[in-house]
């Protein structure tokens, strides 16, 4: 992790565990096979294996995958299983989970898209507390059984978070940028990519400018700068207020990610 745009993972862990609140979201599911520590996913999408198992189009449906901690995948109305459709996987902040994301099934039907949003094995993901490991593991397994399940639109997949969730993502999103072709940050307090680095995904990053969990100035004079100067097409967008996400950021997050989707 000694890259020049990571942050000391002291600061992180010090600040990340105070970080409860989340936004919005919804549900879809995956298999169980292990992948080595590190943070390497190897999931990919294509033609689903097992199509006809798909959940139910407009119904939160539980991954099936662990107990009690799991997660859901949400696939909209629209779905249909001979065109491709962007997917959006959703990490909660610590201590929260695969609901916190609430609001995410709406939009997934306003705007085309599948949601998968995993919990993490523990409080608040692996690498604030150990390093890449578990949580990479059951990612794999979510995604692969989305993609056995729903076919995926390869180059719209973006894995996006808020808090813990979103230092995460942008952590691991970096090494496997071969994968995802969007990242976004809802309020981030560290970057610690693994490596190695891999892709150029477009990034998203948003945070209030009132913020008293994580700083504001974290995102708008470290974290959007380095990403930038590492070659990174980087969108921030500042807010007036606190700790959260409010509805008009998901939107233009959502916007900015599906923007140049052909409509169906």
């Amino acid at each position: 992790m000694n890259t020049p745009a990571s942050l000391t993972r002291r600061a992180f862990v010090h600040a990340a565990l105070g970080a409860l609140v989340a936004p919005n979201l919804g549900a879809c599911a995956s298999s169980t096979a292990l992948v080595p520590q590190g943070p390497r996913l190897t999931a990919r999408p294509g033609m689903p294996p097992r199509a006809a198992d798909a959940p139910a189009k407009g119904t939160l449906t539980p991954l099936g995958l662990a107990s009690p901690r799991d997660g859901y995948l949400y696939v909209p109305e629209s779905y249909a299983p001979s065109t491709p459709m962007p997917l959006f996987v959703a990490l909660h902040g610590a201590g929260g989970e695969g609901r916190s994301w609430e609001s995410y099934p709406a939009r997934a039907e306003a705007h085309g898209v599948i949601v998968l949003a995993p919990d993490s094995r523990g409080a608040t993901w692996d690498l604030v507390r150990q390093g890449f490991g578990p949580d990479v593991r059951f990612l794999d397994s979510a995604l692969r059984y989305t993609f056995e399940r729903c076919r995926v639109d390869a180059s719209h997949i973006a894995l996006g978070g808020f808090s813990d969730g979103a230092s995460y993502a942008l952590s691991l999103g970096v090494v496997n940028g071969d994968l995802f072709s969007h990242l976004v940050g809802y309020s981030p307090g560290f970057y610690a990519p693994g490596t190695p680095v891999t892709g150029r995904p477009r990034i998203f990053l948003s945070h209030g400018d009132l913020d008293r969990v994580l700083p504001y100035s974290f995102t708008s004079g470290r974290l959007a700068p380095q990403l930038r100067d590492a070659g990174y097409d980087v969108t921030f967008v500042p807010f007036v207020g606190d700790h959260g996400v409010p509805a008009d950021v998901s939107e233009a997050a959502l916007d900015w990610f599906l923007g140049d989707v052909a409509p169906s």
